[in-house]
């Protein structure tokens, strides 16, 4: 199973009303400008979709309407984030009826498992449908990192495809390709390291701030494709410090910050997480605002 998952997708946030009641009408317009505005494909319930902090029924929602608003325009993968492996077989059972395109599966959340657990997980989950899936190795959020060859191990499950390197360490992705070049596709997961990961063999980029500068993601994304490697460079330097938030534990307040500032979506966050204030808020705010005076011409 090749998945056709390449280019830029969002990590895509989740909308709350100022109540903390989910806001599905505005959630399905952050899907649909990301959408109009040119990415490849969309991750619902990723880490900035704040995953874990909806109920069963809710993610179901989310997912139901990321579905309706892509209607097929793009790929829309839905994060698998549950405690147990019960709990994630189900979810993936449940995502896939709803006609998702595929999964992004995480280790279980809480538990941190070792490498002969991560692996029953994560198979069992895969293989608990017939979708297409993508590890998500995120040793610094989640506290479990599935190393090189392990990720080469799990690739031997029919359906698993592909792989979100989050470690923060480009030099993965040449020791992924180098144990088998042909095993996961790979996706950069951590914004400020895409480029580099991009230009050594990574097909894509799941992205926190491409909610925030998605033309200017997919512009990084196809200047590397055409070989216009300074052009990249340019547009990826002028987001960067944008991109350093995406590495903060608080990477999902300042990332919907951004989106309210960029006028694409509320800064609103479901506890336990709370908005952010004071000196952190306004660092926030000034570099973004920066970042929009200073926007680069397409």
């Amino acid at each position: 199973m090749v998945p056709s998952w390449r280019g830029i997708y969002p990590a895509v946030t989740t909308q709350f009303h100022s109540d903390y009641r989910l806001d599905l009408e505005a959630t399905k317009r952050v899907v649909d400008n990301l959408i109009n505005d040119g990415v490849h494909g969309l991750v619902m319930l990723g880490t900035c979709g704040e995953n874990t902090s909806l109920s069963a029924q809710e993610k179901l929602d989310v997912l139901r309407i990321a579905c309706e608003a892509s209607n097929g325009r793009v790929p829309v993968i839905a994060g698998v984030a549950e405690y147990t492996t019960e709990g994630a077989c189900q979810y993936a059972r449940d995502a896939e009826v709803l006609g998702v395109d595929g999964l992004m599966i995480l280790p279980a959340m809480v538990y941190k498992a070792d490498v002969r657990e991560v692996v029953a997980h994560i198979d069992s989950v895969a293989r608990a449908c017939s979708l297409p899936s993508m590890i998500y190795n995120n040793p610094a959020a989640y506290g479990i990192d599935i190393d090189p060859a392990t990720l080469i191990t799990l690739s031997k499950t029919p359906n698993i495809v592909a792989v979100k390197e989050s470690s923060e360490d480009p030099r993965r992705v040449n020791d992924l390709i180098n144990l088998d070049a042909n095993a996961l596709a790979i996706m950069s997961g951590v914004d400020d390291v895409a480029l580099e990961c991009m230009v050594v063999g990574a097909i894509g980029w799941v992205s926190g701030f491409a909610n925030v500068y998605p033309r200017e993601s997919v512009a990084i994304y196809d200047y590397i494709q055409a070989g216009d490697i300074e052009k990249a460079v340019s547009i990826y330097r002028w987001m960067m410090d944008s991109l350093h938030m995406d590495t903060h534990p608080k990477l999902v307040q300042m990332i919907k910050l951004a989106e309210q500032v960029a006028g694409r979506g509320s800064e609103t966050v479901r506890p336990p997480r709370l908005a952010l204030e004071g000196k952190e808020r306004a660092n926030s705010i000034a570099i973004i605002e920066k970042a929009l005076a200073n926007r680069p011409n397409l």
